[in-house]
C-alpha cells in the first residue's frame, strides 16, 4: 500500500509516527502517475506506449496492463490496438480529477464503517462523515491538469 498521509504530527506525550493515517493501494498511486503523463502528451497526435509509461513512471508493465485495462474500462482512457496502437486520455485533463481516479480503482474516497454504537459513536461518525467530505472536495479539486503541469511551483498536501 502506498500511503497519503492526512494530519500527522506528534500528541503530547506520543511518539511521532511516520505511518500514514490514511492509505492509498498503490494501484491508485501508479494509476495517478500513469494519467498524469498521459495528460502531459494528451493533444497530441501520438498514442502512449505501455513500456515508455512503465518506464518513465516506474510502474511495472505488467501491473500496468491492468491498471491501464481498468481505466479503459471506466472511460478514463481510450486505446488503440495494433502496431500504431496505444493509450492516451479520454477527454481533456481539466476535466479527470483526483477524485475520479480513485472512485474508479477503490471505489471511496473515505471508506467509513457504519458502527455507531456507545455514548459518543453517533458524534464520532459525524466527524468521520466531515473529513470524507473534506478530502472528496479536495481530490475533485485537483486535476490531472494539475498534477501534469510542467511548473514545479504548486505541490499538494493533504
Amino acid at each position: 500500500m502506498a500511503g497519503l498521509a492526512v494530519g500527522g504530527g506528534a500528541r503530547h506525550g506520543a511518539p511521532h509516527r511516520s505511518v500514514p493515517l490514511v492509505k492509498l493501494s498503490v494501484k491508485v498511486d501508479y494509476a495517478c502517475r500513469v494519467l498524469a503523463q498521459l495528460a502531459r502528451v494528451h493533444g497530441r497526435d501520438e498514442l502512449a506506449h505501455i513500456e515508455e509509461l512503465a518506464k518513465i513512471e516506474a510502474v511495472p508493465a505488467t501491473y500496468l496492463v491492468q491498471i491501464l485495462g481498468e481505466l479503459r474500462n471506466g472511460g478514463l482512457v481510450t486505446s488503440r490496438r495494433g502496431k500504431q496502437g496505444g493509450y492516451a486520455l479520454a477527454r481533456p485533463s481539466s476535466e479527470i480529477s483526483l477524485f475520479d481516479v480513485i472512485t474508479l480503482i477503490e471505489g471511496d474516497v473515505l471508506e467509513l464503517g457504519s458502527a455507531v454504537e456507545g455514548q459518543s459513536g453517533k458524534r464520532v461518525a459525524q466527524a468521520w462523515r466531515e473529513v470524507r467530505g473534506v478530502l472528496e472536495a479536495k481530490c475533485r479539486e485537483i486535476t490531472l491538469e494539475k498534477l501534469a503541469a510542467k511548473s514545479g511551483g504548486e505541490m499538494y498536501y493533504i
